[in-house]
């Protein structure tokens, strides 16, 4: 088996609407895809070459201990400035490391989901 690339990282949620409106209206993605079938709804967000989806189906139950998936932002502070305005939950940060700053709010299920900002010497 060859491995070529991450095809998508998911999400589950439990109330689709409720997390909607976090990662559309909070983190301001763009549905790319929108999927129901009979015990299954997914939703996909296109970012950069990767893709981010939620879903709500039998067996997919929320964490916060899960993994994580972090964004890559143009502006941090920006960034972190609209989260605390939306008082959207921080579980870590925001932090400078040597190579980026970053931070990990929840959204409403409790997943972890990163702010990240390279700095410029650390394309």
């Amino acid at each position: 088996m060859k491995i070529s690339e991450i095809a998508f990282s998911c999400y589950p949620v439990t109330d689709m609407a409720r997390a909607r409106s976090f990662y559309e209206g909070v983190l301001g993605l763009t549905v790319t895809m929108d999927h129901q079938a009979e015990n299954l709804h997914w939703v996909e967000y296109d970012i950069g070459s990767g893709t981010l989806a939620i879903g709500v189906a039998p067996g997919m139950n929320p964490s916060m201990e899960g993994c994580s998936v972090s964004l890559e932002v143009d502006n941090f502070d920006e960034a972190i400035a609209e989260l605390q305005a939306a008082k959207v939950e921080f579980n870590f940060g925001p932090i400078e490391t040597p190579v980026c700053h970053m931070a990990f709010v929840r959204d409403p299920d409790g997943n972890s989901v990163g702010i990240h900002k390279r700095k410029p010497e650390h394309p």
